[in-house]
């Protein structure tokens, strides 16, 4: 069974892909991920408030001393010396692109344009073989509209693919107004990867303590729909490489994905669940999926029911809302 696949520039064994969690935070996770036979792993974000929050944090405990005793900044070591910043992050990078054969993509989240060109650079000298722009942006600020909100995307694409040579993935919000136009955009603007979809942690209330919570629920099987609908449509319809993520619980989402047109399937959810070998039991069971289909590739069934080839494109149209509301049957016992 060939279960090859092209990602982004990238050759991969297999269609699954570990996306960011804390699996992928260290060198054993990542390891044990690869003997389970995932075809890439992607680091977890680095966030680049996160490095200004531990610079400020040591520059304001030298000031304090300072304030006490003259003396007391010479107490401390130089800042450089308390390993703030992305060194952690890169020394991972160039650990794992030495200790494991498969490709090792970096993610970013940056807040100016400064930080995602500088780490981005970073990231890559270190050996990144591709990054995933992790553009986790929340327009609350209500004076900007939905122009703004679409050229910051564009802008931190282009600018990222300006100052690097290796392959880049953007990982999109789903509340475009037009997720289909925003993702032409991108492809032209040279993203070699969309991932679809960047999962927001909305927050919710506890009437308890009247607090609101930010808390993290991994995703479940129904979570699919979303990204499924739109892996269809863009399916043929642009040239960079589509990854499915949210909703992967077993080999069955990892079919679908791939029915719809993903060229990978991205989860974090099963494997924190199950832990890294469970891995295997997805790709066995894709593997086990396709033979009893006569299927001898993932090749011949990618797109295979996606909006330009399914017989029945209704299926992802407005036509489908309407039958599905007409079709539900209400039940006996109401």
């Amino acid at each position: 069974m060939d279960l090859s696949t092209r990602y982004m520039g990238l050759n991969l064994k297999n269609p699954l892909v570990a996306s960011a969690s804390p699996l992928t935070a260290d060198l054993s996770g990542i390891r044990r991920l690869e003997d389970a036979g995932v075809a890439a792993v992607v680091l977890p974000s680095l966030f680049e408030e996160q490095i200004h929050a531990e610079t400020s944090y040591f520059e304001h405990l030298s000031t304090i001393t300072s304030d006490i005793n003259p003396d007391g900044p010479s107490y401390f070591p130089e800042l450089d010396d308390y390993r703030v910043g992305p060194d952690k992050y890169l020394e991972l990078i160039a650990e794992a692109r030495k200790a494991v054969d498969i490709p090792v993509i970096a993610s970013l989240n940056g807040m100016t344009e400064e930080g995602w060109l500088s780490y981005a650079k970073l990231m890559v000298e270190a050996g990144a073989s591709g990054l995933e722009l992790n553009v986790y942006f929340l327009p609350t600020d209500i004076t900007k509209d939905g122009r703004f909100v679409e050229k910051r995307y564009l802008d931190i694409l282009k600018r990222v693919k300006e100052t690097v040579r290796v392959p880049v993935a953007i990982k999109l919000s789903p509340y475009f107004s037009s997720i289909g136009n925003m993702a032409v955009q991108l492809d032209k603007a040279g993203a070699d990867a969309l991932v679809l979809f960047n999962r927001f942690y909305q927050p919710d209330i506890r009437l308890s303590e009247l607090e609101v919570l930010t808390d993290l629920k991994l995703s479940e099987a129904n979570e699919i729909r979303l990204p499924l609908l739109w892996l269809g449509v863009l399916s043929g319809q642009v040239k960079a490489s589509l990854a499915a993520t949210s909703g992967v619980t077993s080999p069955v989402e990892v079919a679908k994905y791939l029915l719809a047109g993903a060229d990978v399937v991205m989860t974090t959810s099963a494997l924190l669940r199950h832990g890294p070998g469970y891995a295997k039991t997805l790709i066995e069971g894709l593997v086990s999926w396709l033979s009893e289909r006569d299927a001898t590739s993932v090749n011949d069934i990618r797109g295979l029911l996606s909006h330009s080839r399914v017989s029945n494109p209704q299926a992802y149209e407005r036509a489908n809302y309407i039958k599905i509301l007409q079709s539900y049957a209400i039940a006996d016992t109401i």
